[in-house]
């Protein structure tokens, strides 16, 4: 019982994170933990194409265009997304990797039986 237990169950539910991963994670979460940093990853995720270019961005909120670039950038710092620049414009997608290890962090392996 206590092995199908583990293996439905989300990896932080399931052994203590290691110091290191605890910390690489804690970035991507801090990174993440701001409602116009998840607006910015929601976008660009689903915009056409799976990329955006920031002057398809800025117009979305009620920020400067500064204050636009610094969460852009704290996402990219923390291997959230990557970009790219094409002539004066600059392209964003997101990185699958770090998305998804963000995701099974706190999602079951296999679906959890109906109680």
């Amino acid at each position: 019982m206590t092995a199908v237990t583990g293996r439905c169950c989300a990896p932080i539910t399931r052994e203590p994170l290691s110091p290191d991963d605890a910390a690489e994670l804690a970035v991507l979460l801090k990174a993440a933990a701001d409602p116009v940093r998840l607006r910015l990853l929601s976008m660009i995720g689903s915009h056409p194409g799976g990329e955006a270019c920031v002057c398809d961005l800025t117009d979305a909120f009620d920020l400067t265009a500064p204050t636009i670039s610094h969460h852009l950038k704290v996402l990219r710092t923390a291997g959230l997304i990557e970009s790219e620049r094409r002539g004066t414009w600059v392209y964003y997608r997101i990185v699958p990797t770090a998305i998804a290890r963000l995701g099974t962090l706190f999602t079951p392996l296999t679906p959890a039986a109906a109680s």
